[in-house]
């Protein structure tokens, strides 16, 4: 669960709760500077969890991102993020016609004698109270960056937003069979998940 504030949209179908849609400040402080915007105009859609459901997610999140326009007036801007290394592509995202931004920058993560693998805001060569010390045996990885998709809130957002658009990236295919690759966790984009 995404520790900081949280915009919590729930989702039912015939009067049966099948999941919900979060807004929050994601990762960073940061998130609304490289569009010259504050923290209390834009946020990150960090997960969208459903379990078995019959309306389209494009429908789901339309809604949800009206009642987080509604509840939250002077928002602008909504960010989010598909993991490639997930074999993630956005497909959502593109779907219901989000802007694709490029991706984040590659990082180095650390994998623990355990094979677990710790991201390096919870992992540290340097002795820090607040995360994992890294020790001589563990690896470090690099990962590649996440695709970063925007959705403008107001028309004056859409044209300073459109000289970043990008094409949209293509969803990987297997290499043997030229099929599409299956997506591991199942649900699509990374925040999009099931239940």
């Amino acid at each position: 669960m995404p520790k900081s504030k949280l915009v919590k949209v729930g989702a039912w179908e015939n009067n049966t709760f099948i999941g919900v849609v979060l807004f929050g400040y994601g990762a960073t402080a940061e998130l609304g500077t490289p569009y010259g915007l504050k923290m209390s105009q834009c946020c990150e859609l960090v997960r969208i969890a459903l379990r078995r459901h019959i309306t389209p997610v494009s429908r789901i999140m339309r809604l949800a991102l009206k009642f987080l326009t509604q509840a939250n007036p002077g928002i602008r801007l909504v960010v989010s993020f598909a993991d490639s290394t997930q074999g993630h592509h956005g497909g959502i995202y593109q779907a219901t016609n989000w802007l694709y931004a490029g991706k984040t920058a590659s990082c180095v993560f650390y994998r623990d004698p355990k094979g677990k693998l710790w991201h390096p805001r919870r992992a540290s060569k340097t002795p820090n109270l607040q995360k994992q010390l890294v020790t001589k045996d563990w690896t470090e990885e690099r990962q590649e960056g996440k695709h970063r998709y925007l959705m403008p809130l107001d028309d004056a957002m859409r044209k300073q937003i459109e000289p970043l658009r990008k094409p949209y990236p293509k969803r990987v295919t297997s290499a043997d069979s030229g099929t599409l690759a299956t997506q591991a966790g199942g649900g699509g984009a990374i925040p999009t998940v099931t239940l």
